[in-house]
């Protein structure tokens, strides 16, 4: 199975589409109607729907992760990361798809800055 991710509403909505284009499975927060929604609902629509969220609010979804999987849930993966510009989220983003597009990212929590294109040489 491959990846399905849900942008968090903080996500550029455009990722979605640009992602879409690029024949990867993405739906947006507002695409969903889901915007103003808390976090915790913001999770379990991710896992119901079996979407890998990507979010910019890595506060309260690294604690988020602990308590919903303390309460007995699991969740479909977490990708943190920092907020940036839309051409570096887009490489980091397809740089994660193309590590773990098959993989089962079930309870996982990873951070997208983990996905930097190697320094060039010159």
């Amino acid at each position: 199975m491959s990846i399905r991710l849900y942008l968090d509403e903080d996500v550029d909505p455009l990722l979605a589409q640009v992602l879409r284009d690029r024949g990867i499975d993405c739906l947006s927060t507002q695409e969903a109607q889901n915007c103003g929604n808390p976090d915790r609902a913001q999770l379990t629509f991710a896992a119901a729907h079996t979407r890998t969220i990507l979010t910019f609010n890595v506060k309260d979804f690294a604690k988020l992760s602990q308590t919903y999987l303390a309460g007995g849930n699991t969740h479909s993966g977490i990708i943190l990361s920092q907020h940036l510009p839309f051409r570096e989220l887009l490489r980091r983003t397809l740089l994660f798809i193309q590590k773990h597009g098959n993989q089962e990212l079930t309870n996982e929590v990873l951070w997208l800055q983990d996905y930097q294109m190697p320094p060039t040489l010159s």
